[in-house]
């Protein structure tokens, strides 16, 4: 009698349950679902980025004093914290792929009714609504494309959705220099509406999850998902063994909330949770939001101040798109003890030339841009690759939904932090302290990045959950990936 299963290092996988046929076009449809699930990050850098340009015309249009100048800037900030947190539980019941559909018709409906608001109230207000897609999503997004690739392709595809981010600034700036006065602000925040559009339709010809799908329909539909995305039936037997020992081995203790607070997992929280705060507390949202502000109080001229703007754009999109390509090969850790010295100086050079109040068109002028573009290009290339990234692939599976909801809002609620009181900070401190003020908090992150966070490089998400369990989740000298050091050996041979 034929027997109808086969016995794999997976283990045994019956044919007639869970028959593994892979795609010929898995590795096209796994690099699409990045980049359409990527586009909320595009989303999220044009609804952030273009109030940059549109508030100088918003203010005129409503006669904004500076602390109204800032609510409609931080309002979005507030609805991405709710929208963050929010999201993790939907994610965790319907669906990663789900979360993404629904975020992206937020996206839809948030842009729009921006673009109609009669009055400054009405503008907060959809900002605020505006901001739920943002922040969720910021949670959701990472998550699935985490969960999606494979370990040695992860943090490229997932730093694609900081790429877009920079893409969407990008466009921000150009579309905020060269239409905002033939164009007005209004259809400067309502075209975001389009791509949203695409991206919900998109989304439902996406793959889900495979490993929501494992522990939620079950281990078959999840080996259909993976033969979607992978390339070779060894890769997936090999993923769904681990999945199963994953499964098999988990406590019912370390699900959701309760589970994200439990000793063991500490480690990965406060790694996590450290470098989301100084990933949006170290002034690079501030430079985004209010450059052309700071540069025009500085004495250059409107049209000279949104071209600086443009250059940051240009910036942040260059270096977060090389951060991509290289943050797999040089290692998190390494990228951002690497950049984050650079952030330091050119903090502490921009402070110096602000406190010497230089004349428009002096060298003093000209060195503001300097430090301020090196400044964008070592904090982007760096702690700004790693910040949505850590948070996607640090916690176990049973609580990944909760734990990445708690590390959005971080990021959230610090940029809310940041960008609510720059301008009052300004006011208090001078610019020129403002920016030795954050020069002491990138050294501040290198300090915390040095003693705190491990390397995740190379890791499958079961390796890092793995290492958690053995108290092995910390750095240590000469270290270069957390996993076991047989698993290393297997990976070198």
């Amino acid at each position: 009698m034929k027997n109808n299963s086969e016995t794999t290092d997976a283990g045994t996988i019956p044919h007639d349950e869970h028959p593994i046929e892979v795609s010929p076009y898995a590795r096209y449809i796994l690099i699409l679902a990045a980049v359409v699930a990527a586009i909320c990050g595009g989303l999220y850098g044009y609804d952030t980025g273009i109030i940059s340009g549109a508030l100088l015309l918003i203010s005129d249009d409503f006669h904004l004093s500076s602390t109204m100048q800032e609510m409609v800037a931080s309002a979005i900030l507030a609805g991405a914290i709710l929208g963050a947190l929010a999201a993790g539980s939907f994610s965790e019941k319907y669906g990663r792929r789900a979360c993404v559909t629904l975020v992206s018709g937020v996206f839809v409906l948030g842009a729009l009714a921006c673009a109609f608001s009669p009055d400054v109230w009405l503008l907060i207000v959809s900002r605020v609504f505006l901001g739920f897609a943002v922040g969720g999503s910021t949670q959701v997004v990472p998550m699935y494309i985490s969960e999606l690739a494979p370990a040695e392709k992860r943090g490229t595809l997932v730093t694609m959705f900081n790429v877009a981010i920079g893409l969407g600034i990008l466009l921000a700036n150009i579309i905020g220099y060269t239409e905002r006065e033939a164009w007005g602000w209004r259809p400067m925040v309502g075209l975001a509406a389009v791509p949203a559009a695409i991206v919900f339709v998109s989304m439902f010809f996406m793959p889900k999850s495979p490993r929501w799908t494992a522990e939620n329909e079950g281990m078959k539909r999840a080996i259909i998902e993976l033969g979607r995305i992978r390339t070779s039936k060894k890769v997936i037997r090999k993923e769904v063994r681990e999945m199963r020992e994953n499964a098999e081995s988990a406590d019912p203790r370390n699900r959701g909330w309760k589970g994200l607070f439990r000793p063991w997992v500490r480690p990965a929280l406060v790694a996590a949770l450290g470098v989301a705060f100084f990933t949006q507390c170290g002034g690079l949202e501030m430079m985004i939001y209010y450059a052309p502000t700071f540069l025009r109080d500085a004495g250059f001229g409107a049209s000279s101040a949104l071209m600086a703007s443009l250059g940051v754009a240009i910036t942040y999109c260059i270096m977060t798109f090389i951060g991509c390509l290289i943050v797999d090969r040089v290692g998190r850790r390494r990228l951002m003890l690497i950049m984050g010295p650079g952030s330091i100086v050119s903090l502490i050079g921009l402070g110096i030339v602000f406190a010497m109040h230089p004349a428009a068109g002096s060298v003093g002028s000209y060195l503001v841009i300097v430090f301020l573009l090196l400044f964008m290009a070592f904090n982007s290339g760096g702690i700004q690759v790693c910040g949505w990234l850590l948070g996607a692939e640090m916690f176990p599976l049973s609580m990944r939904g909760q734990a990445t909801s708690l590390h959005a809002a971080t990021l959230w609620g610090s940029d809310l932090l940041v960008t609510g009181t720059a301008l009052t900070l300004v006011q208090l401190i001078t610019l020129g302290g403002t920016m030795w003020f954050y020069a002491a908090v990138n050294l501040a992150s290198v300090v915390f990045i040095f003693f705190f966070v491990p390397e995740t490089a190379g890791a499958t998400l079961e390796d890092i959950e793995l290492a958690l369990h053995e108290k092995r989740f910390r750095p240590s000298k000469g270290q270069t990936r957390i996993v076991s050091e047989d698993v290393q050996e297997e990976a070198a041979a």
